[in-house]
């Protein structure tokens, strides 16, 4: 499941993770989509009150949404009847939300993880949480230099300030089990095949020789700096 942004986020845990917790849809669903939701039986009722092991989240960046069943949006995503009619922005009156980067709409904004979090404890008792994903991704260069690809402080400036970010959710009680970068190396990316990079290695896609990009080291050092140790247990 993606949840990708702070402002659309009530609309995907309305989508996904209320039915799942509580076997039932919220009234805005059933109020927008009637008789088209399927209804959950007797059986799938009393295997969802077994609960969730833990909400893995997907997060790259955040977004501002707009109100379409009351107001009027331009067709694009989230304006649908399926989708939840909220129109989906990187920009609010020209601004935008964040940092910009290479690719098109996934602009930095640090705090967009740490509130997901904090939602997410707040509206679902604390249930662990695992970021599955989280990564900054930049164009595929193939005339650049060796050293340009492998110098990405921006990734590394990304990784600094959304880690931050997420240590701020922790320490106001969000539990956080796990934290997973996408990715390790670069790699083909969906639709946007191998025009875009995302890995802390960089691969040259000719020989697939995989080097190691400066945020490579750098995770490396922060994780050894941030390791917790286990206490020694001595045996009798």
């Amino acid at each position: 499941m993606h949840l990708q942004g702070y402002m659309t986020l009530t609309a995907l845990t309305y989508r996904f993770l209320e039915p799942i917790l509580y076997g039932r849809y919220p009234r805005q669903m059933q109020n927008i989509l009637g008789s088209i939701l399927p209804e959950f039986s007797a059986t799938e009722k009393q295997k969802l009150k077994q609960g969730l092991d833990f909400i893995g989240i997907n997060h790259y960046t955040s977004y501002y949404v707009q109100d379409c069943m009351f107001s009027a949006c331009e067709p694009g995503p989230g304006t649908s009847k399926m989708e939840g009619y909220c129109a989906q922005s990187s920009q609010k009156n020209g601004t935008p939300i964040g940092e910009p980067t290479e690719l098109a709409g996934k602009n930095v904004y640090p705090e967009g993880i740490e509130k997901i979090v904090t939602y997410l404890k707040n509206r679902y008792h604390n249930i662990p949480i695992i970021i599955t994903e989280n990564g900054y991704g930049d164009m595929n260069k193939p005339n650049s230099t060796t050293e340009a690809r492998l110098h990405d402080e921006k990734r590394v400036e990304y990784f600094a300030r959304y880690l931050d970010a997420l240590s701020t959710a922790i320490r106001k009680g969000a539990d956080v089990r796990g934290y997973f970068i996408w990715s390790l190396l670069d790699n083909f990316e969906w639709n946007n095949g191998y025009t875009v990079r995302y890995g802390l290695h960089h691969v040259d896609y000719e020989t697939l020789k995989r080097t190691p990009k400066s945020s490579a080291t750098w995770y490396k050092n922060f994780i050894s700096q941030h390791m917790v140790k286990e206490p020694k247990v001595e045996h009798s």
